[in-house]
């Protein structure tokens, strides 16, 4: 017995021997023949031809008999779809009348799809008529898979309305089935775009009581979301009050959090009233996680003034420690910047002399810098020397008694390179002003011009006191205010 089987077990070797070597024979004829020219099994000699670049103009008219086999060709897909964007309208048909008898096979192969999907974005709109008649009977099967749902999608954008009705028809009873598919869920999405929505009841029926499911579904949220921006008030209606039924689960969930924000940004104010709401009490709970935090800050955005002024409150009437927590958290950092971002001036106030007292501890955190530049670019804004000064010193047209002007800024000449100031040589007064008395320019903070003297670079613009009256350099500085530029980097203009 034992010899029986190690005789067997060389028989056997012996034969896969053979087989290695005649694999690795035809492997080598194969080779061999396409080092000859001649063409692969399976592929004809025009497309061989072809891929080996030896017919450098050919035309359309010269595939005859070999459209399906280009068409199923990487190379040859190509070349048709290229062509068939500038072709005649006899070459669109000698193509056309080739691929009908294989329409069906070219709508899921991999490369023949796109011919498929040419015809129907430049065929005429009778054969885009035509090929819509080859879909029907047919569009649950193409709907899941890979390559018939491009075209499904491409025919639907393409074709009269009667036949969208016809075609989207067939999927009712398989609603559910398309939409939690991987290729399914797109040939929704696009029925619910381009098809009008009293021919989609179904669709919305199928949802009945399924809305929180499929909210919380990759696919399903996506179509949840086409319904809430192209179907009829009555048609959403039912879908928004399933939302709100479980809003508080739907805002930390990973794929339903992106339902509650469309309704955020894209839903009637009394439906983000409603989400808002239910935010409301739990910013801190809520802005410390991953996808709630998201819900969080279009609850910031899109709220009334009131309801921001609301959320924002609740921020601010935390004690410091919950502050500090958000300030460096992950999520809850981007909830504090949105809020600095929306909030209006007097909220802004308020928080940022809260936040103010962190700014230290904040240096330490990665997610605490952002804040941090926004608070210092705050109060570098609110300390600027050159507001102060205009919102302090309007123009006046008399000076207090023995009052003397010591400094002007440059802003006064802000369109020009520099700044002059020219005075008599004898002090004397007039009225209240006294005309000769030193005045200094300033430039970021520092003393450029003594009285009589002209900067180096200065020479553009020129104020001049004369004895008649105080309000005509009051009158020549305010007048020459432009605007104003950038900071310098110790935050002084």
């Amino acid at each position: 017995a034992a010899a029986a089987a190690a005789a067997a077990t060389t028989r056997h070797a012996a034969a896969a021997a053979v087989g290695l070597n005649a694999s690795a024979a035809a492997a080598a004829a194969a080779a061999a023949a396409a080092a000859a020219g001649a063409p692969q099994p399976g592929r004809s000699r025009l497309l061989e031809d072809f891929r080996n670049q030896r017919y450098p103009n050919l035309q359309l008219r010269d595939l005859a008999n070999h459209i399906v086999e280009f068409s199923q060709d990487q190379h040859g897909s190509r070349f048709i779809q290229q062509k068939l964007e500038r072709a005649t309208a006899a070459e669109k048909q000698l193509v056309f009348s080739e691929i009908l008898g294989s329409a069906f096979s070219l709508m899921t192969d991999v490369f023949g799809n796109y011919v498929i999907q040419k015809f129907f974005e430049f065929g005429t709109p009778e054969q885009k008529n035509t090929l819509g008649m080859q879909v029907k009977g047919h569009v649950l099967q193409l709907a899941l898979q890979m390559y018939g749902c491009r075209v499904i999608q491409k025919a639907l954008e393409s074709i009269s309305s009667e036949q969208q009705t016809e075609i989207v028809r067939e999927l009712d009873g398989n609603v559910l089935k398309c939409v939690k598919d991987q290729n399914g869920n797109h040939v929704v999405q696009k029925c619910i775009e381009c098809v009008d929505p009293s021919a989609l009841q179904f669709v919305i029926n199928a949802f009945k009581g399924q809305v929180y499911t499929l909210s919380t579904h990759p696919y399903g949220c996506r179509v949840i979301q086409r319904i809430l921006e192209h179907c009829t008030a009555e048609q959403t209606q039912p879908i928004l009050d399933e939302l709100h039924e479980h809003t508080e689960q739907l805002i930390q969930d990973q794929y339903g959090n992106y339902v509650i924000q469309h309704v955020l940004e894209h839903g009637k104010p009394e439906d983000k009233s409603i989400l808002i709401a239910s935010v409301r009490g739990k910013v801190l709970v809520l802005s410390q996680h991953k996808f709630a935090s998201n819900v969080v800050e279009k609850c910031v955005t899109h709220a009334t003034r009131g309801e921001r002024t609301g959320l924002i409150d609740e921020v601010c009437t935390f004690n410091d420690n919950a502050l500090h927590v958000m300030m460096k958290d992950q999520y809850a950092n981007y909830v504090v910047q949105k809020m600095i971002d929306v909030s209006e001036p007097t909220q802004l106030k308020k928080l940022m002399n809260k936040i103010r007292p962190h700014m230290a501890a904040l240096r330490k955190y990665t997610y605490g810098k952002h804040i941090n530049a926004k608070l210092e670019k705050y109060f570098m804004k609110t300390a600027n020397p050159i507001t102060t000064a205009a919102s302090s010193s309007p123009a006046q047209s008399s000076l207090p008694g023995n009052s003397s002007i010591s400094t002007l800024t440059s802003a006064a000449c802000s369109t020009v390179a520099s700044l002059t100031i020219t005075t008599p040589t004898n002090s004397n007064v007039t009225g209240n002003l006294t005309i000769g008395t030193p005045i200094m320019i300033q430039e970021n903070g520092i003393n450029v011009t003594p009285v009589g003297q002209t900067s180096p670079a200065a020479s553009s613009c020129t104020v001049s006191t004369n004895s008649s009256s105080a309000t005509s350099v009051v009158t020549a500085v305010n007048s020459g205010l432009g605007p104003i530029g950038p900071p310098t980097t110790n935050g002084v203009l």
